[in-house]
């Protein structure tokens, strides 16, 4: 293990909520260091396509925004903490905007907005399709005129840091972060980074299903760092399918963004036969955990692979322009989008629970935060409302600074500690290092088979059966050998698995994301799942 840096505040990740978080810390006068483990434009938000939900058209305002957030959420919104992000949403688009994004406009000169399921207005602000990465790129040049922040890429964040477990469960005084230790994955040293705050902006966990539209990255680590800190976590069985990925034979799930059915396109079932309309009032555009199940319903009364998503009355001029990536990705593969309909699946998409924390992005151990996906605020209840992640985001990144400045005020006085250094078991036999893959295939068929879409309490009970014996095998990979980046992230995805399906065996209701055939109805009074380690 070699010892690293100091500084003020440890970001883990580099999508949006981390990057606009460590760029405002950094202006506040604290020294950042920015870890990611793998180059800085590798995120979810990298990924996001449709846009960023916040109100400024003429006919919209904040009450709609509102209603269709708790709508859609399905009850277990918290609805003062949808109230403040929503509200609080315009002023943050608007740093974005001076710090040179430039949202896509309409012929007349305004902002062209785009609408998505589950809203009642216009107000999706977007970049053609590839939104997140023109935010992310705009972040990432403001953050290299900032000198008080480094950047540390390839650098895997195993595990946060703690008075506790420093100094033993029984020591006086209260818990509190004093760093992380972390992989260099280009050498496999272990280093030791300290700082009184940690802010978790790790993104969510879709590489724990077969399927999905989630990078190779999202691993769920924060939610198992904060975890294994003793953080609690919320809601976890709450993950949301996106109704249409683009349907392979391969397996890989290339996103469909919603804002293509927001400008008119309608799921055919195998006959032809546009089916939403009955399935919900808003057809097409009801909300996402609505239109997956549909879909999912269509493709076991046919037994076809797929479904058809048609946009063929749009020409393709509009088309090259408003869709620029999904057009091309599409051409790629032989589908002309304006001429032919497109196969299109559900994949896990966007993990709705997490680590709890309040409107402060603040967390129940001292010096920890978390921003971002990998967050639970309350604001996405049983089931997000497209485009809000984003605005979220950029929301609570904005929150979390303010409440670090604070902290770091009085973390000035706290007592340095000295870490103990991390402990190399050495290699390890190489082919035990196959279980390693096969453990990995094996977790994410099980959360497909029992724990995606549609759900029973014997699935459920199955799953985590085997993910426990999956746990214990990776557990005695990870205090025998060296640690690897596959390793830590199969570490953390049983670890977050294991959560998913405890929250759901909790949950004795169908509520947004969660549909459970032992408990159809859904309760009168909503309740969040919760879990923390003792």
């Amino acid at each position: 293990m070699s010892a690293g840096p100091s500084f003020d505040v440890l970001v883990i990740g580099s999508g949006i909520a981390g990057l606009s978080f460590a760029l405002k810390v950094a202006r506040l006068g604290h020294s950042v260091a920015i870890l990611t483990k793998k180059n800085q434009a590798e995120s979810n938000t990298n990924y996001a396509q449709g846009g960023i939900a916040v109100v400024t058209g003429q006919t919209d305002d904040f009450g709609k925004h509102v209603s269709d957030t708790l709508i859609a959420g399905d009850g277990l919104c918290d609805e003062k903490v949808v109230h403040e992000i929503i509200t609080d949403g315009p002023a943050r688009v608007q740093e974005l905007v001076d710090l040179g994004l430039k949202f896509s406009r309409d012929q007349a000169g305004g902002y062209d907005l785009g609408r998505e399921g589950g809203h009642t207005e216009r107000r999706v602000l977007h970049v053609k399709d590839m939104t997140g990465k023109a935010i992310e790129a705009a972040l990432i040049k403001a953050l290299s005129r900032e000198p008080r922040i480094a950047m540390f890429e390839h650098m895997f964040a195993i595990d946060v840091i703690t008075r506790r477990k420093v100094a033993g469960p029984r020591s006086r005084g209260s818990d509190r972060v004093l760093g992380v230790y972390a992989l260099d994955v280009r050498d496999g040293r272990v280093v030791t980074f300290q700082a009184p705050v940690v802010m978790l902006s790790t993104g969510g966990a879709g590489q724990a299903y077969l399927y999905t539209t989630n990078p190779d990255i999202a691993t769920g680590d924060g939610i198992a760092m904060a975890y294994r800190a003793g953080v609690e976590v919320r809601n976890m069985e709450f993950i949301q399918f996106h109704p249409t990925a683009l349907y392979s034979i391969t397996g890989k799930r290339f996103l469909i963004s919603e804002a293509v059915r927001g400008e008119g396109a309608i799921l055919r079932n195998a006959a032809g036969d546009g089916f939403m309309k009955d399935y919900h009032p808003m057809a097409d555009l009801a909300p996402r955990d609505i239109v997956a199940r549909a879909i999912d319903a269509e493709m076991k009364k046919s037994g076809a692979p797929h479904v058809w998503l048609d946009i063929t009355h749009r020409n393709e001029a509009f088309l090259r322009t408003r869709f620029p990536q999904i057009y091309q990705t599409c051409k790629n593969l032989g589908i002309n989008i304006a001429k032919d309909m497109i196969p299109v699946v559900p994949a896990a998409h966007y993990t709705c629970g997490g680590v709890a924390t309040n409107l402060s992005a603040e967390t129940a151990l001292p010096g920890l935060y978390a921003c971002g996906e990998v967050a639970c605020t309350g604001l996405h209840g049983a089931n997000r409302l497209a485009s809000n992640s984003l605005l979220e985001a950029v929301v609570m990144a904005h929150r979390g600074s303010i409440s670090v400045d604070a902290y770091l005020k009085k973390a000035r006085r706290l007592p340095a500690m000295k870490i103990p250094k991390w402990v190399d078991l050495g290699g390890g036999d190489i082919d035990e290092r196959v279980v390693v893959a096969h453990n990995w295939d094996e977790l994410r068929r099980t959360m497909w088979d029992y724990v995606s879409i549609m759900r029973t309490t014997r699935r459920l009970e199955r799953a985590r059966t085997r993910i426990a014996t999956l746990t214990r095998e990776i557990q005695d990979y990870y205090w025998n050998f060296s640690v690897d980046s596959r390793l830590l992230e199969l570490r953390n995805l049983t670890q977050v698995a294991e959560l998913i399906v405890a929250c759901a065996l909790q949950r004795k209701e169908s509520r947004g994301l969660h549909e459970i055939a032992d408990y159809p109805k859904t309760k009168k009074v909503a309740r969040d799942s919760r879990i923390r380690k003792t």
